[in-house]
């Protein structure tokens, strides 16, 4: 049995769990190893994605990891949950300068039907998308508006891969965990040889719906003019870009795993214009 190697990974996608769909996988961790390499990680619990809790977006973590077996997409590795260590996050100073430094390492498109081409010609599973411009959210109401028994096992099953915690701490962190009632989807623009073409995908970035449950704790009933102005005025202001994944089952879907909104950069010319004197 392979023990895999330790590597050092620094996080760039969290998603909320979401077992009832059929395109949805139970849960996404995402990242890139210091070389330059993607890594999509699993099984890791609740526990260890919440906002609140051991580790987050843009903090780096050194773990045992080794190739899935089972799931044959390149960027797919198990991590030994157990041998995580948190390390520094990577911060926002200087304009983004250093997370902007990772990010181009990562396979990046500008139009989504290159992403899925390149599922084909190199077995892209994980990508960053750079959208021309967004168009606008979708919200619309969840098949259910809470888990059902059959979700709730799943996301138990799930998490007990992981052989870490008792059943019953599991049983505790699934019950505590609400599922978002509601489904997610930005629409936005790519440039094509055909010109402009509009796309539309789910977005299941933990932070969008972490989003959702401060805007209803914080307003109530009137929760969607806040949630709006965040993901759609905002960050629709921002360098807006999509860490898109696909699914193990069904590979032809993809997700916004990550949302991603560093700020507006100025183009070159008008920076080296900036410093003549």
């Amino acid at each position: 049995m392979s023990l895999g190697q330790i590597e050092r990974i620094l996080i760039l996608a969290k998603t909320y769990p979401s077992p009832s769909s059929q395109y949805v996988e139970t849960s996404c961790v995402a990242g890139i190893e210091e070389n330059g390499s993607m890594r999509r990680l699993f099984p890791v619990p609740f526990r260890l994605i919440e906002d609140s809790r051991q580790f987050k977006k843009w903090q780096w973590i050194e773990a045992r990891v080794d190739k899935a077996t089972k799931d044959h997409r390149p960027e797919s590795y198990k991590i030994f949950v157990d041998t995580i260590n948190c390390g520094e996050t990577v911060d926002t100073k200087n304009s983004w300068a250093e997370r902007l430094g990772w990010l181009e390492k990562l396979p990046t498109f500008f139009c989504f039907d290159t992403i899925d081409a390149a599922r084909f010609t190199d077995k892209v599973s994980l990508a960053l998308l750079r959208p021309k411009r967004l168009v606008g959210l979708d919200i619309l109401k969840a098949r259910n508006a809470d888990w059902t028994d059959d979700e709730r096992e799943k996301l138990l099953r799930e998490q007990m891969q992981g052989n870490l915690f008792s059943e019953e701490d599991e049983r505790k962190q699934v019950r505590r965990l609400n599922k978002v009632p509601f489904d997610f989807y930005y629409r936005y623009m790519c440039d094509t040889t055909e010109g402009e073409k509009e796309y539309r995908h789910k977005i299941v970035d933990w932070e969008a719906c972490a989003l959702f449950w401060n805007c209803h704790r914080d307003y109530g009933s009137k929760w969607e003019a806040p949630f709006r102005a965040k993901l759609e005025e905002q960050l629709g202001s921002k360098e807006l870009m999509f860490l898109m994944g696909n699914q193990h089952r069904f590979q032809d879907q993809w997700l916004i795993v990550s949302i991603i909104y560093p700020p507006r950069q100025q183009p070159k010319s008008v920076l080296q214009k900036s410093f003549e004197f």
